[in-house]
C-alpha cells in the first residue's frame, strides 16, 4: 500500500521545554480542513507539491511550492486542495518561550511567506521528516534544536509581500562588510567611506543595514571593533589597553575604554581577567 501520510508526534505539551516540537508530517494527499477555533499550537503548513488554498484572518492565499503560512494559537483557518493532489508539509509547536523567540524573530504574526527554490528552507521539512527517530528522542531536545533551525531559516529565507528575505538584504550589504573587515583598523573611515562602497547615499545605506542586522553602519563598525577587540586581548594578552584601542581602529584609550564598557557592561582589563 502507498504510503500518502507520514505524522511524528515528538514531544507531549508538559514536557518541561522552553520551545518544543509537538508533532511534524508530511501528507501525500492533503484532505480539506476547517478549524474555526484555530489548532491550540503555533501551526506551519506549506506546499511540497500541488496547490492548496488556506483562508485565515479573513484573507485567502494560494499556497503553491516554495509557500507557507505560519499561524499562532487560535487563530482560526480553513484549507483544501485545489489541483488533483496537493503534498503538503507541517509542523506544530509550542512552549513557554515560545511567543517571546517569535517575536524576536519577527515571526509572532499570522503570516503567508515565500522563498526561493534551492533554498535550504524548502528541504529543511522533509529532511527532518525523512530522519525522525521519535523513539530515540524521549526528551525531545533533538526535536527542540529542529524547531529553532526551522524558524531561524524562515527569518532568514522567507520574504512576505514583495519584500526581500533577510538573506537578500545581508547580501545587499555584502560589500559594506567586506570592506569593514579590511579596514576596521583605520580609525578615519567613515559613513561616507562605507556608502561610497554601494555608491548609495549614508541615509539609504543606514537604512540598509537597520534592514538587515537591525543597526546602522557605524554602529555595526564599532561592534566589529570590540569583536577584534576581545579577541585581541585573549590571543595576546601582553598587549596594552591602548594597543588593542589603536590596533582595532579607536583614536584613543579612553574612547576605547568607554565604548566598552557601555557595550559590554565592564572594562576592557575586567574582560581580560575575566578570560
Amino acid at each position: 500500500m502507498e504510503t500518502v501520510h507520514k505524522r511524528y508526534f515528538l514531544t507531549h505539551r508538559e514536557q518541561p521545554l522552553p520551545m518544543y516540537m509537538e508533532s511534524i508530517g508530511w501528507n501525500g494527499r492533503q484532505e480539506q480542513v476547517d478549524r474555526p477555533e484555530g489548532y491550540p499550537l503555533y501551526h506551519w503548513l506549506q506546499t511540497v507539491q500541488g496547490e492548496g488554498r488556506f483562508q485565515y484572518g479573513g484573507v485567502e492565499v494560494h499556497l503553491v511550492p516554495h509557500t507557507g503560512v505560519l499561524l499562532p494559537p487560535g487563530e482560526p483557518h480553513a484549507y483544501l486542495s485545489t489541483t488533483s493532489y496537493w503534498q503538503t508539509l507541517y509542523i506544530t509547536f509550542g512552549g513557554p518561550a515560545a511567543a517571546t523567540v517569535l517575536s524576536s524573530l519577527g515571526l509572532n504574526r499570522a503570516l503567508w511567506y515565500h522563498w526561493d527554490a534551492g533554498s535550504s528552507l524548502e528541504s529543511f521539512g522533509m529532511d527532518v521528516v525523512n530522519t525522525v527517530a521519535p523513539e530515540r528522542d524521549m526528551s525531545g531536545l533533538d526535536a527542540s534544536a529542529d524547531l529553532y533551525k526551522f524558524l531561524t531559516l524562515l527569518k532568514k529565507h522567507g520574504r512576505t509581500g514583495s519584500l526581500p528575505s533577510l538573506s537578500e538584504h545581508v547580501e545587499r550589504i555584502s560589500p559594506v562588510l567586506d570592506f569593514m573587515q579590511k579596514h576596521y583598523n583605520r580609525p578615519e573611515i567613515g559613513l561616507e567611506d562605507m556608502a561610497a562602497v554601494l555608491h548609495v547615499s549614508v541615509r539609504h545605506l543606514n537604512n540598509l543595514f537597520k534592514q538587515s542586522l537591525g543597526v546602522t553602519a557605524y554602529a555595526y563598525l564599532i561592534v566589529l571593533r570590540l569583536r577584534k577587540a576581545k579577541e585581541l586581548m585573549t590571543s595576546e594578552p601582553s598587549l596594552s589597553v591602548k594597543e588593542t584601542a589603536r590596533m582595532v581602529g579607536f583614536r584613543d584609550a579612553s574612547h576605547f575604554v568607554a565604548t566598552f564598557r557601555k557595550m559590554e557592561g565592564l572594562t576592557p582589563q575586567q574582560f581580560r581577567t575575566l578570560y
